[in-house]
């Protein structure tokens, strides 16, 4: 990988909490050095208001947040000016009853990509408080994942040692 900034998508299926989460995470923690998007397969149209309070708490620009299909960052869509990602991860947590989407680069060269689930916090029942929590434990863990991306050299490995660091990260 050269010395230009690593663009990195979080995919989740609705785009709702913990893409924006990520997204907003690797933007404000990656020291200039990553470029981080969010998308979804089938996105709901709205962020969940939790995870706002999320990124606005470390002071990630909420304006910047929305929910988006990842069409926005395919390659070959008619009138796209996608930037190429080096790296997709997908944060959804295939334990529960929902589809992770798979992510395939039509053309060029495939991203490094890796699968870091995450327990859905927008489906924790309750109070706002209760609610809150269960953003604030998921914020955090993603938080802790995404510091060791932060700290990898990036920049000097190839996709495939790439892709396994990003696997070793969110391991058991």
């Amino acid at each position: 990988m050269s010395e230009r900034l690593c663009n990195v998508l979080f995919l989740c299926t609705h785009n709702s909490a913990r893409s924006v989460m990520a997204e907003a995470l690797l933007n404000t923690l990656g020291h200039g050095r990553f470029k981080a998007f969010s998308a979804g397969s089938a996105p709901s149209g709205r962020v969940n208001p939790f995870a706002i309070e999320m990124a606005d708490a470390i002071g990630y620009p909420t304006d910047r947040v929305r929910s988006k299909s990842w069409d926005e960052f395919a390659e070959g869509q008619s009138g796209t000016t996608a930037p190429a990602m080096d790296i997709v991860i997908t944060v959804c947590d295939n334990a529960a009853v929902e589809t992770c989407p798979v992510w395939a680069a039509p053309h060029g060269t495939a991203p490094a990509t890796a699968h870091w689930g995450f327990p859905d916090p927008s489906t924790e029942p309750g109070t706002d408080a209760d609610k809150r929590r269960a953003f604030e434990r998921v914020f955090l863990a993603i938080r802790a994942d995404i510091a060791r991306l932060v700290a990898l050299p990036v920049e000097s490995l190839d996709r495939v040692v790439l892709a396994r660091e990003l696997a070793r990260i969110h391991a058991p």
